[in-house]
C-alpha cells in the first residue's frame, strides 16, 4: 500500500497551481503547505502526494485513482486547462484490461500524470 509520493518540480507555483486544478476533479484539494516540506494533496483530509522545490526527476509517472469515468474526464479537462499537455485523451485501454479507463497528460515539468478508474459502467451504475 502507498502511503504518499513526492515530486521534486521546477517551479512552484506554477506546479502548484497545475495540481490544484487537474486533481479537483479526483477529490484532492490542497490540504498542507510549508516551507521546507512544500505542497501537500490529499483526499480524506490526509496529504498523499507533495510536491516540492527543486530539480525535477525525468520519467516519473504517477497514477491517481478514481472512482468514475466521468471524473476521468474532468481530471483530463481541468489539467489541459491548467496547460498540461496532451499524452493520452480519456478513454478505455484494453491493452491493460477490459475496463482500464484512462487519461494521461505531462504536468509543467514533463512528469506522467494520470487518473485511471478501474470500473466498468456497469459497476459504476450499481454504486449510484
Amino acid at each position: 500500500m502507498l502511503d504518499h509520493i513526492g515530486i521534486r518540480v521546477s517551479d512552484y507555483e506554477r506546479s502548484k497551481r497545475f495540481f490544484e486544478a487537474a486533481l479537483e476533479p479526483l477529490g484532492y484539494k490542497l490540504l498542507f503547505e510549508h516551507a521546507i516540506s512544500g505542497a501537500g494533496f490529499g483526499r480524506s483530509g490526509k496529504p498523499d502526494f507533495w510536491i516540492k522545490r527543486g530539480q525535477p526527476s525525468p520519467s516519473l509517472h504517477i497514477a491517481f485513482a478514481s472512482d468514475d469515468r466521468e471524473a476521468v474526464d474532468a481530471f483530463y479537462k481541468a489539467a489541459i486547462s491548467a496547460n498540461g499537455r496532451d499524452n493520452g485523451g480519456p478513454g478505455l485501454r484494453p491493452e491493460y484490461h477490459p475496463n482500464y479507463y484512462g487519461a494521461f497528460v505531462h504536468d509543467p515539468d514533463g512528469h506522467n500524470i494520470e487518473a485511471v478508474c478501474h470500473a466498468g459502467r456497469e459497476e459504476e451504475i450499481r454504486q449510484l
